[in-house]
């Protein structure tokens, strides 16, 4: 059975010693070896400490009641997650910590996020630690741990590995010496999409950094074939998972009045610049799914290009619930594109949520269409 949008948003609270942790579908940082090794290994050291990657906020747990333990959050799932369990935390970015503030800092790298998120997050690490300050860095060796590791001692100082299971590892650093400024870290690329000239930019860690991806240039071109040049002018759109706006930007050109909701935070910051970067309009919901709409929003049509990964490991929880999204936010009569790799199996949750479905491209992707039925 799919994953229902009521069960997306349930969360569970897991009871711990001095409380009880919360975590929900989508939300990285539990049931995950490096956080839970993280978990096992921290022990506190001074009086302030910051977590830069914290998901549930499982690693840094045993911190609580021992520090002040501030948490740095990009993903939204994760935030609703760590405010129900009562964990101090925000929405930011790493490289927003403050600098030389903090005696100790966890760090489960990032690695499915790419090399320049996760530089960036090691010089934040850096700069957030006084000196004398002290890091715990964890990570997978199949995922770059090495690399990294050797990149923080060059940032912090010394630095030794003191816990290891299978190929998960944490390392203890000390900060000995300044840290240098953070870099430059906004990019831009240009790209011609239906015939138009887009400038898109983005910060480290966004989906298809750097280029448009395929996937969404076959659904627009799905959508365009499906409903004609001007099938979308003056509908409400709505885009789950917008990323950086691969699907927005062009849709508002279109004149539609797009809502693109996102689970990232550095995304959603990268959308809202590329809207006005393109002096389009549109909408940009830091949002667990359909958390940030209304409950009484509804849609002309729905777009998505939809994640299945979460933390690096294929899970299809987000993508189930942008479906059930769908079949819920549509209007009767409106209609649905979704966009996918031909080895995910979304055609009998299409048939489930729909009662029937199309296939209306196949290439490297597939893109799929619903209609919802009724009046």
């Amino acid at each position: 059975m799919s994953l229902t949008r009521e069960a997306y948003h349930r969360l569970t609270p897991l009871p711990h010693p001095g409380g009880r942790l919360f975590v929900k579908p989508g939300a990285r940082g539990y049931r995950d070896p490096v956080h839970d090794l993280l978990q096992k290994t921290v022990e506190p050291f001074g009086e302030r400490a910051l977590d830069l990657n914290p998901g549930v906020g499982w690693g840094s747990l045993p911190l609580e009641g021992k520090m002040a333990v501030e948490r740095l959050e990009t993903s939204r799932a994760a935030f609703r997650c760590l405010t129900a369990s009562g964990l101090q935390a925000r929405l930011a970015l790493p490289w927003e910590a403050s600098a030389g503030a903090y005696d100790l800092v966890v760090l489960a790298l990032p690695a499915g996020r790419g090399t320049a998120y996760v530089q960036a997050s090691l010089v934040a690490a850096a700069r957030a630690l006084r000196v004398g300050g002290r890091l715990y860095l964890a990570g997978d060796k199949n995922k770059g741990f090495e690399r990294y590791f050797k990149e923080a001692r060059a940032l912090l100082g010394y630095g030794v590995v003191v816990r290891r299971e299978g190929p998960y590892r944490v390392a203890l650093l000390e900060k000995e010496m300044e840290a240098p400024p953070l870099p430059s870290l906004w990019r831009a690329f240009s790209a011609r999409i239906l015939g138009a000239e887009y400038t898109f930019h983005h910060l480290p860690g966004v989906f298809s950094a750097g280029k448009v991806d395929p996937a969404s240039l076959l659904l627009l071109e799905a959508l365009q074939e499906r409903l004609g040049p001007e099938g979308v002018r003056g509908r409400q759109v709505l885009d789950l998972g917008a990323g950086y706006g691969a699907l927005t930007l062009p849709l508002a050109r279109m004149g539609a009045e797009v809502v693109g909701v996102e689970d990232d935070l550095a995304s959603v910051l990268s959308l809202q610049r590329g809207l006005e970067a393109n002096a389009l309009k549109a909408q940009a919901l830091h949002s667990d799914v359909d958390e940030a709409l209304t409950e009484e929003a509804r849609f002309d049509i729905i777009v998505t290009n939809p994640p299945f990964h979460v933390g690096g490991a294929v899970i299809l929880d987000v993508a189930q619930a942008f479906v059930d999204v769908a079949a819920a936010r549509l209007r009767p009569g409106g209609v649905f594109f979704l966009v996918s790799n031909p080895f995910l199996k979304y055609e009998p949750l299409l048939e489930e949520k729909f009662g029937a479905f199309q296939t209306l491209k196949v290439a490297e992707y597939k893109v799929l269409f619903a209609e919802k039925r009724g009046r």
